[in-house]
Parts: structure tokens; sequence; C-alpha cells
């Protein structure tokens, strides 16, 4: 039987009780905001972003807790179609990365800000193909830029934080054009909320949520805007 809402909610809290306002990471840290970024549009609108950095099990956990996000969806970009499944994609042979398809309100968030907290909740952006426990190039740190606006937003941010020496090791995210996005298998959507108890998610993705709360408590929700289909 899946682990409902409720557990995964109790060792979320113990985490959060043992950040008491710092990191569950010790190298994360609150990183500068974007010193160039777009404003928020009072339309109404929406926006989407999609990024890669490890596991996408942790990154969709991670930003539906965000505010002023609407959805996340797990699965693939950088690659062909064909390919474009669990098992072919393991393989670290089809180009693709593990990624994350996020939905945001223009109102209420940035694209500057969704990438303020990839870089210092998601994941390490140090780290060349792979993320903890996991590698291969298909858990490469990515980010697909969708216009020239989102180019510009990821490029400047990254030359920034490369000024700033935010990190003691270069930053090697990749900033590639979008071109596709395929959505992985149902059986993967929100698969940290159906499984909160799995040792993998307790280790290397409720942290992530423990620092999002911790390093920018103005931009965390305890709900998550988890899919649909999300029992």
């Amino acid at each position: 039987m899946r682990p409902g809402y409720a557990s995964r909610t109790a060792v979320l809290a113990g985490l959060l009780l043992c950040a008491n306002g710092a990191a569950a990471d010790e190298g994360a840290k609150v990183l500068p905001a974007p010193a160039f970024d777009e404003a928020t549009s009072h339309s109404g609108e929406s926006e989407t972003a999609v990024l890669s950095g490890g596991c996408f099990w942790g990154l969709q956990g991670l930003f539906e807790h965000v505010k002023g996000v609407r959805q996340v969806v797990a699965g693939y970009s950088g690659g062909a179609a064909a390919a474009a499944n669990y098992e072919t994609v393991s393989t670290g042979t089809t180009g693709h990365a593990e990624s994350v398809k996020i939905s945001f309100d223009r109102d209420a968030l940035t694209y500057g800000q969704i990438l303020r907290i990839f870089f210092s909740a998601a994941h390490d952006p140090t780290e060349l193909d792979r993320q903890g426990p996991d590698s291969g190039p298909q858990y490469r740190s990515d980010i697909f830029f969708s216009n020239a606006a989102q180019e510009k937003i990821a490029r400047a941010y990254i030359s920034q934080l490369a000024r700033g020496r935010i990190f003691e090791s270069p930053i090697v995210t990749r900033i590639d054009k979008f071109t596709a996005f395929y959505p992985a298998e149902g059986y993967r959507q929100d698969y940290l909320l159906h499984n909160p108890d799995s040792p993998y998610i307790v280790v290397n993705d409720l942290p992530k949520i423990a620092q999002l709360k911790a390093l920018y408590p103005e931009l965390y929700r305890e709900s998550p805007a988890a899919l649909a289909t999300a029992n």
C-alpha cells in the first residue's frame, strides 16, 4: 500500500525540525537574487520552466512546494520521442535528461526566482553528469530555455554566481534550447508524495524541501501543488 500524505508530512516535519532555521544540507545557502530578471506580470498568465538536476523525483517534490507554482510534471528532455522512456533513458545514451516541467503563475513568481531555488535547494550545479548517488548524463544539470528572455536570465545568473564565487567549484550547468518535453510514466509522477518512507526519498529528496523552507520561507507552501492524479 502506498503511504499517504499524512505519513509523508510526518517525515518532512521531522526534517524541518532538524533544520531549525538552517538548511538540512550544510552546503546549501541563500543565494543572491538574480540581478537581471523578469518582472511579475499581474496578468494572470502562466510561464513554463524546464529544468534538469538529478533524479526528477526530488525536483518535482521540491517545486511542488513553491508558492506560485501551478503544476510540476516529471519527464525527459533533450532527446528523441522514440527513446523517451525510463528504461531507455537510464542507459545514458539517448541524450535525454530527467527533467521537470514547471508551470508557474507570473503574478506570484519570476523565472529568476525559479532559478534561484534551482541553484540553491534543488541540486548541486557543480557536479558534472551526476547528483548524489545517481550518475550519468541523464542526471546532468541543465536549463532548457523556451525563449530569448529565459536564456538571457539564465546566462546572466550563472555569470553573477560565478563572479561572486558563490560555489567553491565551477558551475557546470548547461543551457540548452528547449525542443520537446516528454512526460514520464504515470507511476513515476509524484513519486515522492506516494513513497515518503522510501530510503532514497528520505535521504536524497525530503531534505531539499526542508532546505526550501529554511532558505526561502517566503516562497514555501506547506501543501504541495500535486498533480490531479495524486492520491
